[in-house]
């Protein structure tokens, strides 16, 4: 089955190729597949520009062919596309010249939370939540990353940070209490053909992009020994996470593996350099 997507260059339309997994009405409400086909054209009609690399042969996008989806609540009412691999098919005029790599995975975006906890009665000292999961694409079932979840169609950010904290720490946090760092990181960068305001771990064959969150608090140390009792190796039985509360210098070593928490913790120790950081509340 096919259809022809509209509004590309020069409103030509785009042939593009499914199965019986999806429909065309299916496709076009996943958020991830909307994002990254506008994302998509305006990278190439920046190609316009003389400056661009591919000014003087342009590509353009020929097809896209819907490969496997992936369903969540498949069973129920609420099912919803959870992820979609395709293949795009974009290439220039030049016969000499291969077309584009378009293999992509479609899974939209999502939230991390660095949580750091800070003594009151200490300027040096503080420790990080952290959440040990499996991760079956890694081959693990104990992986040490910081709080994340994928991205609802329905939340703003700070409300899904908000939310996937209390999901997986059961703490309640306020949005106002939130600072995303990938935006402050981002506010002077070059933000090159529309891209998200977030960190891609994998653009070579990942569309997903993570915003980063800091939720950081002074606490009397009293507070942080009762918190820590209370969280520390705390196990949700529905996702098998199991809640980590280490020392704040172990942070860079423990996830080292994961992409988002060294991301986290360089961007966090790159914003207090340069004092873009709000100052820290207390609780």
């Amino acid at each position: 089955m096919s259809f022809n997507l509209p509004g590309f260059e020069n409103d030509v339309p785009v042939y593009i190729k499914y199965g019986t997994d999806i429909t065309e009405a299916q496709l076009l409400r996943f958020r991830a597949f909307n994002t990254w086909q506008e994302t998509l054209k305006k990278s190439l009609a920046a190609q316009k520009d003389p400056k661009h690399p591919f000014h003087k042969s342009p590509y353009e996008l020929k097809s896209v062919e819907i490969q496997s989806v992936d369903w969540f609540a498949k069973d129920t009412d609420r099912a919803f596309v959870g992820f979609v691999k395709l293949e795009a098919e974009i290439k220039n005029k030049n016969p000499n010249e291969k077309p584009l790599p378009g293999i992509a995975f479609l899974r939209g975006m999502s939230v991390a939370m660095l949580m750091i906890l800070r003594p009151s009665d200490s300027k040096t000292e503080r420790h990080v939540i952290m959440t040990e999961q499996p991760r079956i694409p890694a081959g693990s079932l104990r992986f040490l990353e910081i709080p994340a979840g994928m991205m609802d169609d329905q939340k703003t950010f700070y409300g899904a940070a908000a939310r996937e904290i209390k999901e997986e720490t059961g703490l309640t946090v306020h949005e106002e209490d939130l600072q995303d760092l990938t935006q402050l990181a981002l506010s002077d960068a070059e933000n090159h053909e529309g891209l998200e305001h977030g960190m891609y771990p994998s653009p070579g064959g990942l569309d997903e992009s993570i915003k980063i969150f800091l939720w950081e608090k002074v606490m009397d140390r009293q507070e942080i020994v009762g918190l820590t009792g209370r969280l520390s190796g705390k196990r949700k039985s529905s996702e098998m996470i199991t809640i980590r509360i280490l020392p704040y210098e172990r942070l860079w070593v423990e996830g080292a593996r994961d992409a988002k928490t060294l991301a986290a913790w360089s961007l966090y120790e790159a914003l207090k350099r340069s004092r873009r950081l709000s100052n820290t509340k207390t609780w």
